[in-house]
């Protein structure tokens, strides 16, 4: 595909020759798009999954579930279309190619088909109701400007991108052990940020008070942004998911990696952070004139951070430090630091939108790829996948005679590949199961029914 195929949103792929330049330059823009949504964008598999196994031939499936759905699609110029539907994979691959979206945004199964939703409105009564929507998670490293020095806002890199690792852990872990739930997504949003989908039938049937309770199970996070203690854990030991989580998880983290990597405690200005969340004023003010007066020798080869954090490990959790409320700091700091920050909002109701897996940020170009929770501290969001640089790969692919199958010889291969084993296929069958035991469940009830008579 030559730059002006590109440029004229040419998607049937037309290549000369061996020789032919396969360069795409950088960015992202509509014409790029078609092509992805064209060639790449795995349609078939995103309604396979949110169909929930209703689009099969079992006599209990629902037929109406997956056309109950909605889908908002945001187009060039932040155009917004939403309360979309479709009920079939053509359907909704016809829309996207040709509407073409920037972004698409998923929402939740309601009570009635959401493009007819005004129909319903206009007969009064108040049916129009969201009754099933995944357990969704949204975090954001913007969210953590105030423990991170490499990067602010939107950017990202390889030092400060380990707090998402760190999110996916802990909170992957307590889903499964603490909640019992199996069927989970993790994906990069793209930019700046990981989106965690539950997909287990139990958790798609949520209410919002039960959603808010699970969110609140997360929540250690009590402050605001002028307090200077933000993290607060009472009781005399830590609750089990918090204990596991610090110790497995947290601990060798900032003492590993994050205390050096973000330099916490090398400069005044970030080390009176650190240190306003002691509530001792005679424990801050040693530790202060330690840190002021016996300035690091040069020749020395210790990390000063490393130091000055175990300094104040050993003066908060010596014997003489006997308020529990001290040895506690320890900890705090700790959470404060690394510990995840959701928002708690789009976890808490069913009817929020959040970001489709697999579009493309326009802001980077990048794919939303999913992220094995399993092997999170490999993934680099830095070689994600870009718009141009999948569409090369098309070019040098030659892909006129196998269309269909084009993003096996792309580095989307891998993203769609695992979507596909570790959670479609675990996820369609655990459906399929549940649907046939609830319909033999009822033959079973309206046969015991029959007998009574």
């Amino acid at each position: 595909m030559t730059k002006e195929e590109a440029a004229n949103g040419r998607d049937d792929m037309i290549i000369d020759g061996p020789e032919q330049a396969n360069a795409v330059p950088d960015g992202f823009n509509a014409n790029y798009l078609r092509i992805y949504y064209g060639k790449l964008f795995p349609h078939a598999d995103i309604f396979k999954w949110l169909s929930y196994g209703n689009d099969g031939k079992h006599p209990a499936c629902d037929k109406s579930y997956v056309g109950r759905r909605e889908f908002s699609f945001t187009l060039e110029n932040d155009i917004y279309i939403r309360f979309q539907s479709f009920n079939s994979v053509s359907e909704m691959e016809n829309s996207i190619k040709e509407k073409c979206p920037f972004k698409i945004d998923i929402g939740p199964v309601y009570s009635v088909d959401p493009a007819k939703r005004h129909a319903y409105a206009q007969s009064g009564d108040n049916v129009f109701t969201p009754v099933e929507r995944e357990l969704v998670f949204d975090i954001d490293i913007t969210d953590y400007d105030d423990v991170r020095y490499c990067c602010t806002g939107a950017d990202v890199c390889l030092e400060c991108w380990p707090l998402m690792t760190i999110a996916i852990k802990v909170i992957d872990t307590a889903l499964r052990d603490d909640f019992g739930f199996n069927h989970i997504l993790w994906a990069y949003s793209g930019r700046r940020g990981v989106h965690c989908w539950v997909c287990d039938g139990k958790a798609r049937r949520l209410t919002n008070e039960q959603r808010a309770a699970i969110a609140d199970y997360f929540r250690v996070y009590k402050g605001n942004e002028n307090s200077n203690k933000k993290v607060s854990l009472p009781g005399l030991v830590l609750h089990p998911f918090l204990a596991r989580s610090y110790t497995e998880v947290l601990k060798g983290f900032f003492e590993g990696k994050l205390l050096s990597n973000q330099n916490l405690l090398s400069s005044e200005e970030r080390y009176e952070k650190i240190l306003e969340m002691i509530p001792d004023a005679s424990v801050t003010s040693e530790l202060r004139g330690r840190w002021q007066d016996n300035k690091r020798s040069s020749m020395s080869k210790d990390d000063i951070n490393i130091v000055r954090w175990e300094q104040l490990k050993q003066i908060l959790q010596s014997g003489k430090q006997k308020a529990q409320g001290l040895r506690r700091c320890v900890e705090e700091i700790v959470f404060s630091y690394t510990y995840p920050r959701l928002d708690m909002e789009v976890s808490k109701h069913m009817n929020h939108l959040l970001k489709a897996p697999f579009c493309v940020h326009p802001k980077t170009g990048r794919v939303c790829v999913p992220i094995d929770p399993n092997n999170c501290d490999e993934f680099d969001p830095t070689t994600v996948p870009t718009l141009s640089q999948l569409l090369e790969e098309l070019n040098k692919g030659g892909l006129r005679q196998d269309a269909e199958n084009g993003w096996e010889r792309t580095s989307l291969g891998e993203s769609i590949a695992f979507f596909r084993s570790s959670f479609l296929q675990p996820l369609l069958k655990s459906c399929k199961e549940e649907i046939e035991s609830s319909y033999n469940a009822k033959l079973q009830q309206s046969k015991n029914n029959t007998l009574s008579w």
